[in-house]
């Protein structure tokens, strides 16, 4: 079986504190290790973010969102108000879904961050070799 919600949790939180981590702007070789670094989160939080949109599904799915899409019909609410209804049982679950989504995101910006800051640096490089040899 796969993760549960607060294994699911307590990675999010991990990664939310490093990616609130300054990006190395002085030191080239911190700035490529911390892409590598920024690509493993990446690649984690994607599969993680499969999980959690699971969890969700089944969260739905479950007996308790029948029961309450059932007594929604009983009560004539409107689909809009049902969905509403089955989809306030996974709060939690969409909460981390979210987050996940943007944390994926987050890692993909700090990596063209990264990417610029050594392309910066090759560029200065390359000049300053080029003002000494004229």
């Amino acid at each position: 079986m796969g993760l549960t919600l607060s294994d699911i949790t307590n990675e999010v939180e991990q990664y939310q504190a490093e990616l609130e981590t300054a990006i190395p702007c002085d030191d080239v070789n911190a700035c490529c290790a911390r892409m590598a670094f920024l690509a493993q989160i990446q690649a984690r939080t994607g599969h993680l973010l499969a999980d959690a949109k699971r969890l969700v599904r089944l969260r739905k799915s479950s007996e308790i969102g029948k029961t309450i899409v059932s007594i929604a019909k009983e009560n004539y609410l409107s689909a809009k108000a049902q969905n509403a209804l089955v989809d306030s049982l996974a709060v939690e679950e969409m909460y981390l879904v979210d987050m996940l989504d943007r944390q994926n995101s987050d890692c993909t910006h700090q990596i063209d961050v990264c990417r610029s800051i050594v392309s910066k640096a090759k560029e200065e490089m390359r000049l300053a070799g080029y003002c000494q040899q004229a």
